[in-house]
């Protein structure tokens, strides 16, 4: 929403809007199709639980089996979803406004925004594999800076110093967005899955006890 408050004070502000509002619209109905068709393995609480469940159980290989499968899939209903919008590119602006100047800003927008959705179909998958591996501050750093300090500065550079209008300030929010998808992908490309297992199985021993030990006081009671 601060992106379209951000386009309120554009030039020729009540298209800017208009426009913006489109294609979030867009982009928020794109990330809820992809949820249900995916919603096994797609999204990024079940991304987690699968994960951090997998490494519990010592099975450093599913875990990172998951990652895979999760990772193509939600890319390719992205792919998928993206391909659909840029072929209606000039036909469904038109469902939203009979303005013919939004119209085209619509029109000009649609690949950016096309490239968002593969990014959004991505990126909280890789949110779910990280904090499913126990990383939860890393994500909530990650965010902070990529989004608010590099994504919303770059988007009112562009859109107001550059003078690139809306275009400008979806830059910026494919550029935090993005950089966002790539820290984290290196973060998950650099895990070593194997002591991931490892120190998942000790926090379950810390916190549930040892079975052995669990087992001998059985006994001594018995």
């Amino acid at each position: 929403m601060a992106l379209i408050l951000f386009a309120g004070y554009l030039k020729n502000a009540q298209v800017a809007v208009d426009a913006m509002s489109i294609c979030m619209n867009i982009l928020g109905w794109t990330f809820m199709v992809a949820l249900g068709f995916n919603a096994a393995i797609r999204s990024e609480l079940l991304c987690s639980v699968r994960v951090s469940n997998e490494l519990g159980a010592a099975h450093p290989r599913t875990a990172k089996f998951s990652v895979v499968v999760v990772t193509m899939t939600s890319f390719f209903i992205g792919i998928f979803l993206a391909l659909i919008l840029i072929i209606a590119r000039k036909q469904y602006p038109a469902f939203f406004s009979d303005s013919i100047e939004v119209q085209q800003l619509v029109y000009d927008v649609t690949p950016l925004l096309a490239v968002t959705i593969v990014i959004d179909n991505v990126q909280p998958t890789f949110s779910g594999v990280v904090i499913g591996a126990g990383w939860q501050a890393y994500v909530a750093y990650v965010n902070i800076v990529c989004y608010y300090l590099v994504g919303i500065p770059i988007g009112i550079i562009m859109g107001y110093v550059f003078d690139m209008g809306v275009k400008g300030i979806w830059y910026g929010m494919i550029s935090g967005t993005g950089l966002q998808t790539c820290v984290l992908l290196w973060m998950i490309y650099r895990t070593n899955w194997n002591k991931e297992a490892s120190i998942a199985g000790d926090r379950v021993k810390q916190w549930r006890g040892e079975p052995d030990a669990r087992a001998k006081d059985a006994d001594s009671i018995n």
